[in-house]
This record gives structure tokens, sequence and C-alpha cells, in this order.
């Protein structure tokens, strides 16, 4: 397998994950696009996902299908639960789904393997975020130490990098960093309950997280609400 500059990229359709994609290749990656379909409620950013990966020239784009759902314990997965709209409140939300981004991260190493990829890119973030475990960096090295350790690649010498690019940047900060590198964000969905047509509904954490965003950077929100 060519040894070529090569990343996979966790691309789930949203604001931040289409950052990490232009980052990756604007670092001259490149980018294999990895999206996962995990039981999700709000399947529109699947479809977001694919408009995004063309539009900022992944190498490849694929869907890999687990089904997170069928265990429910989340809002974004399980229909008997609903999605908050007054805030996140304290703890960790309704909204987190259990193991999510280290079954992502698990099926994006699987790839990068046979790709003979080093690199890997995920959009998690540790400040505007909505107190996710597993979106802090603590998690993030322990899960590099992990593929390290765990993998044919890792042991044979060459070492498998966690790229979170944005994982100490505000929302605000993310926006910019996205806009200047070329990044539509009206072509991503980032809404909790998005309907099946993107248009978001304004009113869960995402949504104000969000809307929050575009207004510290100055600069128009592209979303189309409900």
């Amino acid at each position: 397998m060519s040894q070529a500059k090569r990343a996979v990229v966790l691309l789930s359709g949203g604001l931040d994950s289409a950052t990490c994609l232009a980052i990756a290749r604007d670092m001259g990656f490149e980018a294999y696009a990895l999206s996962v379909a995990y039981g999700q409620r709000h399947a529109a950013e699947l479809a977001a996902s694919r408009r995004v990966a063309a539009a900022l020239g992944a190498t490849a784009h694929r869907t890999a299908s687990v089904d997170l759902g069928q265990f429910g314990g989340s809002a974004l997965t399980d229909a008997s639960i609903a999605v908050p709209e007054d805030g996140a409140g304290d703890g960790i939300p309704v909204t987190y789904v259990p193991a999510r981004n280290t079954v992502m991260l698990s099926i994006a190493l699987a790839w990068a393997e046979v790709l003979g990829a080093h690199d890997i890119f995920v959009g998690v973030n540790a400040v505007d975020y909505s107190g996710y475990p597993d979106c802090r960096p603590a998690f993030i090295e322990a899960f590099e130490n992990m593929a390290n350790l765990g993998t044919k690649i890792g042991v044979e010498g060459a070492r498998i990098r966690i790229h979170a690019p944005l994982i100490t940047l505000s929302k605000a900060d993310i926006i910019r960093r996205g806009l200047a590198l070329g990044v539509d964000y009206g072509l991503t969905v980032t809404c909790y309950q998005a309907d099946e047509r993107g248009r978001a509904c304004g009113r869960c954490e995402a949504c104000r997280l969000r809307a929050a965003g575009f207004a510290a950077a100055g600069v128009p929100d592209p979303t189309p609400y409900k």
C-alpha cells in the first residue's frame, strides 16, 4: 500500500466536521471522509455530509452503518426521549449517545489501516460543547494511545495520530477558520431534530450554539429554519 499523505476525516455533515475536513485538506492531506449512520433520528445530516464531502474535495466518501439506536439511551437515537429545547442543563445531557465517538473513531481507525493512513481527523470541541465526555482532550489522547497499541500499523512503528484541531476553539473561531478556508456552512446540518429537508428547529442546544457562534463571529447565519 502506498504511503501517500492520506487521512480519514470523520464527517457528520455538521458545522464542526465540515471545518475539520477543510483543515485536513488545507494541511495537504488526501481526505477520505467517513460518515456513520448510527441510528440517528436527524438523518438529514447524512445527506449534508455528501454535499460537504463533494464541495470540499474529499478524495472519497463512505458511510458506515452501525445501529446504536437498537440500544437507545439517547434523545438522538430514541424517539421516546425528547430533545431538550430549554438549554443543556447540568451534567451530561440526554443528547449524549453512549460510546458514539469511541465507535466512530474505531471505524475510522479500521479504514485508516486499510488505506495506509496514519492520520485521523475528528471535529470534537471542548469549549462550546454540551458536556459530552468523549469530546475532551483526555479522551482523544487515550484513544490515540489505544490505536497505537492495538493495530498492526501502530505496532510496526508507524505512529497513528488523532487530530482534533477544533478542540480548544470557540464556535465563533471555528466559523471564522472555516470561512477562511472556503467552507459553505449553508450546506451543513447541525440541528438535533432537523426535518427531512435539513431545516433546523432553532431551539435545541445544537441550534443555540450554532446561532450564537455566527453572531459572535459577526457573520450572517446561513442556516435554513423551519
